[in-house]
């Protein structure tokens, strides 16, 4: 997806931009992203920038991220969104801002909604039933 298959430099430079993301480097990463790299740069799962953000807690580096363009609801190849990343770790301040960027709780297989539920996280719930989904 992300078209960089086969150029080690870029597989390099790749994986230097995820590492950003996993240890929440958000003023590093926002110069790479406003300097061209794209905002839903994709790993070899098809997890983007924003999913790893999400799952990793960091939600400085998430809303960084939702304001330059990233999708809140773009999905990994296994069908998960990173709102429902955020569920499954418990994120709190992740959850609240995907939400206000306008993720889709419904969104994805198991979807936000279906990952709350698993877990009976009734504050999560609520949170989405305020969404207006």
């Amino acid at each position: 997806m992300g078209g960089m298959d086969g150029d080690p430099e870029l597989e390099e430079f790749a994986t230097r931009l995820f590492g950003l993301v996993r240890a929440g480097e958000t003023d590093a990463l926002r110069a790479y992203v406003e300097a061209g790299v794209p905002a839903d740069l994709t790993n070899g799962k098809g997890d983007t920038l924003l999913m790893l953000a999400a799952y990793h807690g960091h939600a400085a580096t998430v809303r960084m991220l939702t304001e330059l363009g990233a999708d809140p609801d773009r999905a990994n190849d296994r069908g998960q969104t990173p709102l429902a990343g955020a569920v499954f770790k418990k994120e709190s301040d992740v959850v609240r801002a995907l939400l206000d960027a306008g993720a889709e709780p419904s969104a994805g297989t198991p979807s936000a909604i279906d990952t709350a539920r698993m877990f009976a996280n009734e504050q999560f719930l609520q949170w989405f039933d305020q969404s207006g989904s």
